[in-house]
């Protein structure tokens, strides 16, 4: 997922917002890969989630939830920050190998 969001951003911040065909793609992907991320962080135990106490757990799941039900909401640099920095940080917190 690390990756992806890397391919995402790679193609920097003007493309993702153009009002183009290639910017309306990369929010659409980008805001699919927030969403199978937060559905990733749903499935885990509470348990596992105790043990990384500084993620944000509540905030990963409250913009699933603006994404997939509040669409007209979404504010496309924050995914884009999001996938810039947060998702990378998630998966280096969490030892994670992509």
């Amino acid at each position: 997922m690390a990756r992806l969001a890397d391919a995402l951003v790679a193609r920097g911040l003007e493309a993702y917002l153009a009002e183009d065909f290639a910017g309306q793609t990369l929010r659409l992907a980008g805001r699919a890969l927030v969403l199978q991320v937060a559905t990733v962080v749903e499935k885990l135990p509470e348990s596992f989630k105790a043990q990384y106490p500084d993620v944000e757990w509540a905030k990963i799941q409250r913009m699933r939830n603006i994404i997939a039900h509040h669409y007209d909401r979404v504010l496309d640099e924050f995914v884009w920050e999001s996938l810039r920095s947060r998702v990378p940080e998630l998966v280096a917190s969490l030892d994670l190998v992509d």
